[in-house]
């Protein structure tokens, strides 16, 4: 991950990577945007073939700092600048907003910005604050993407559930009205709220199933199922994942009040999917760590979805 973080700045605790500026207060967009190493333009360049010929129908996206090729588009791709991405989180989160980390990955193809949200939410007696991430790419790979995530205060989970009766996240493609686009996007995500009331109704009725000790392992073997024909190797390693996330259920200091519940399970797989570290390090392996924080953890959601199925 190291090598694909080209420029960010964090706020207080060193990232999981630990690289980038610290700064000792989240800044204004403006300074942000500097800290970052984003304040920088993409423009976009017609594409021609090694001898000199136009290719019709297609455009290079160039940063300007250092004329970096970005990617290659179809003239139809309609930039975000990224000054205008942090213009957007400031309408939709109002004056005064601060950024609590934002960077650019892959030489500039991908960035990012994580904003904390004004207010804090008591849920089932637990502080639970969410913040709001806005990731872009300028290599026409992927989507513009924005995303609500809650943290569990008292040990930074994240607890962004695939819940079907509220929406978490939103993209766009980068073709036609983008100013259209971004306008339902804040008209979506100022439903936060609905999500966070609806998150609270269902960490209640979460509460609210028991869950026995043979329930919990059995299901801790479906999250990390081992393969027959593994090596011993292989089967040993997921035992030691599978102690790990025992641990986290049975034993981790902040649950012990909880009961033994769904509730309870689901903050240890988060706390799990959240903070364990892989058996085998990738080189990518905290990229996706971090692009699951938009997308949502497919081991939070299964486990959910099990425990609702039950």
């Amino acid at each position: 991950m190291a090598a694909n973080v080209e420029s960010m700045f964090y706020v207080r605790e060193t990232p999981w990577h630990g690289l980038g500026t610290r700064v000792k207060e989240a800044p204004s967009s403006k300074d942000a945007l500097i800290y970052a190493g984003l304040d920088w333009k993409v423009i976009q360049e017609p594409v021609y073939t090694e001898s000199q010929e136009l290719i019709e129908g297609y455009k290079a996206n160039v940063r300007d700092s250092d004329r970096r090729v970005l990617g290659v588009v179809t003239d139809r791709y309609k930039v975000i600048q990224n000054e205008e991405a942090f213009a957007f989180t400031d309408a939709l989160l109002g004056e005064g907003v601060r950024y609590e980390t934002a960077g650019s990955l892959q030489g500039g193809k991908k960035v990012w910005m994580l904003a904390r949200m004004p207010h804090e939410y008591i849920i089932t007696g637990e502080r639970i604050s969410p913040y709001l991430l806005f990731s872009n790419t300028h290599d026409g790979s992927g989507a513009i993407k924005v995303a609500l995530t809650p943290i569990r205060v008292v040990c930074n989970n994240t607890l962004n559930l695939a819940l079907s009766t509220a929406k978490r996240s939103w993209s766009m493609i980068h073709t036609g009205d983008i100013q259209g686009k971004l306008q339902e996007a804040k008209d979506t995500l100022l439903l936060a709220d609905r999500y966070m009331d609806s998150l609270g109704k269902e960490f209640e009725n979460l509460r609210m199933k028991s869950m026995t000790d043979k329930q919990v392992m059995e299901y801790i073997e479906v999250l990390l199922p081992a393969e027959e024909d593994g090596t011993m190797k292989q089967k040993r390693n997921i035992e030691h994942l599978r102690e790990d996330l025992k641990i986290r259920y049975f034993d981790a200091p902040d649950l012990q009040d909880v009961g033994k519940n769904a509730y309870r399970f689901i903050n240890a797989v988060s706390d799990f999917a959240t903070h364990a570290q892989p058996l085998r390090k990738t080189a990518n392996y905290k990229e996706n760590l971090f692009a699951r924080t938009v997308e949502g953890n497919p081991m939070i959601d299964k486990a959910y979805q099990m425990v609702c199925a039950a």
